[in-house]
């Protein structure tokens, strides 16, 4: 058997696969030699790599197109804006049938159902949203640039919220938090458990200002975003492809890539356990994913191994696309198990220990990988992904597919319309501001203040708060007011003490038992569980 025989017969599955291409050997395309993954394996996550212009953007696109064809929903993280496409029919012309004649595809052109979203609504989409308490501790605190000192005292504010009952929506109420936990009357709140520095507090509220100086406050709030919308199918069968529109936000890569994170954290939280099923429920693309591990901390990158390695197990498959391999750590490659590997490029030292970097992370091959992959085409990759078996695949040359939709994006007022029209819109569109911790200080501080100094009430170093509680709530507070001071306690009770156990937190406390829970359970990430 030749070598391309041998190649090609390590990609003749018998049951469901997506096809990628056709075999590239000695110089010849082989289009009676397909080159495919196996639908079951899709959740063993990916790598898509190579140099800018490659064709990654389209192997993405021609990916997700099959998947949605099979049933399976699929998430696209949009960073560059071209990928919006894939809900309309594709253009015909000469180089789309060349290519097709090429690899013996029978291309037609098909749009497929899309669903647009934007980060807190900047763009054109469905807004997505966290709440801060969600969002949690460790993926805030890379979003703010925190060093680990500072994470771990972001991490006791949470902490301390999360036991008090000061529900963190949106990011005035982190800062009505902060500043009560530095004030005279806040300050020994965590002294038991480490306490906070004024230093420290100073650079996560400065860190805070900056970053809603960015114009990023819009994406954390209400309503908060429920990842399970990513899960549906259309009335056809087919799976959704949820697209998130990410140019407005090129500028700010961290929270972009941090935020992808929190949906995948999200997901794994509320997914049950469904080992090896014969389709994955969702397979989702990490678009700049070199950005995600980009100064991150040790900590940060065992959660990501960990997270990638057991949400396989929940039918959710992750496909990674940078320029080269080495931009993702080791213990995350090593969970990668389906390679498409466009073009790289050698000009510099530097390219050529990224090259030599990438072919060692190939099985053995045939081909000349460091002259094949400097020679590849636009639209070429070499792939390797796992059988059916879940053994790796033969390393292929291939000369990929053409997608059957439009390559290339559509107009941003179309986006826009799409969004509008879609049955989530009306759920999600419209921002919310509840009472929340902000608000709830501000009026525990009200009811503690001496009088002459309650026109003055509000959480400290935060905006002016708002309107009292109701009269209802204050009728509630006054009839519990008696139970309020802390286990133990026999002397006077402090400022802090009637603050904490107040009517108003009392009555919180008690309501937690249908709301969050008394202290939130938090992930790997620092994430809250949803209990939906």
């Amino acid at each position: 058997m030749s070598g391309a025989s041998e190649i090609a017969a390590g990609y003749a599955f018998a049951g469901p696969a997506l096809d990628l291409g056709a075999l590239l050997w000695d110089g010849q395309c082989l289009p009676d030699a397909p080159v495919r993954v196996p639908l079951p394996v899709l959740n063993r996550h990916g790598l898509v790599a190579g140099a800018t212009g490659t064709g990654k953007t389209k192997t993405l696109q021609l990916i997700a197109e099959q998947l949605s064809a099979q049933g399976v929903p699929v998430f696209l993280a949009d960073v560059k804006g071209d990928l919006s496409g894939i809900s309309v029919p594709g253009a015909d012309n000469d180089k789309v049938r060349e290519r097709a004649r090429e690899v013996g595809q029978k291309w037609t052109a098909a749009g497929f159902p899309a669903e647009f979203y934007a980060l807190g609504g900047l763009g054109h989409g469905i807004p997505v949203r966290a709440t801060v308490t969600s969002f949690g501790p460790v993926l805030l605190s890379k979003v703010l640039g925190l060093n680990p000192t500072q994470e771990q005292s972001l991490g006791l504010i949470f902490h301390y919220a999360d036991q008090k009952g000061l529900e963190l929506y949106d990011l005035k109420d982190l800062r009505a938090v902060v500043a009560f936990l530095t004030s005279d009357e806040g300050r020994t709140e965590l002294k038991n458990i480490g306490g906070l520095s004024t230093a420290t507090a100073g650079v996560i509220l400065r860190s805070l200002t900056a970053f809603e100086a960015q114009g990023t406050a819009g994406f954390f709030g209400e309503p908060e975003f429920d990842t399970g919308e990513f899960l549906r199918t259309a009335a056809d069968g087919r799976g959704i492809v949820s697209v998130l529109e990410l140019p407005a936000v090129q500028d700010r890569p961290q929270l972009f890539s941090t935020f992808l994170m929190w949906l995948l954290a999200d997901l794994f939280h509320d997914l049950p356990e469904v080992g090896d099923a014969d389709r994955p429920k969702l397979v989702f693309f990490f678009d700049e994913a070199h950005l995600l591990f980009h100064d991150a901390s040790k900590a940060f990158l065992d959660s990501i191994t960990q997270t990638v390695r057991l949400i396989r197990s929940k039918g959710v498959g992750v496909f990674f696309v940078t320029q080269t391999p080495k931009d993702v750590p080791g213990d995350v490659l090593a969970q990668l198990g389906n390679r498409v590997q466009h073009a790289l490029r050698a000009f510099t030292p530097d390219d050529q220990k990224a090259l030599k970097a990438t072919v060692k992370t190939f099985p053995h091959s045939p081909y000349d990988l460091e002259e094949l992959l400097t020679g590849l085409g636009t639209g070429e990759a070499v792939v390797t992904v796992l059988s059916e078996r879940g053994a790796p695949t033969p390393v292929a040359a291939t000369r990929l597919r053409a997608p059957e939709s439009l390559m290339g994006p559509v107009d941003g007022a179309a986006v826009g319309r799409a969004a509008e029209a879609s049955p989530l819109h009306e759920r999600y569109a419209q921002a919310v501001d509840r009472e929340s911790a902000f608000e709830k200080l501000a009026a525990a501080r009200e009811r503690t203040a001496p009088p002459a100094d309650r026109t003055e009430g509000k959480a400290p170093s935060t905006p002016e708060p708002e309107p009292e509680p109701d009269s209802r709530s204050k009728s509630r507070s006054r009839s519990r007011s008696g139970s309020g001071s802390k286990s133990g306690a026999e002397d006077e009770p402090s400022v802090v003490e009637q603050v904490v156990g107040s009517g108003m937190f009392q009555s919180l406390a008690r309501s937690l038992g249908t709301q969050i829970g008394r202290e939130i359970t938090r992930s790997l990430f620092g994430t809250a569980r949803r209990r939906r």
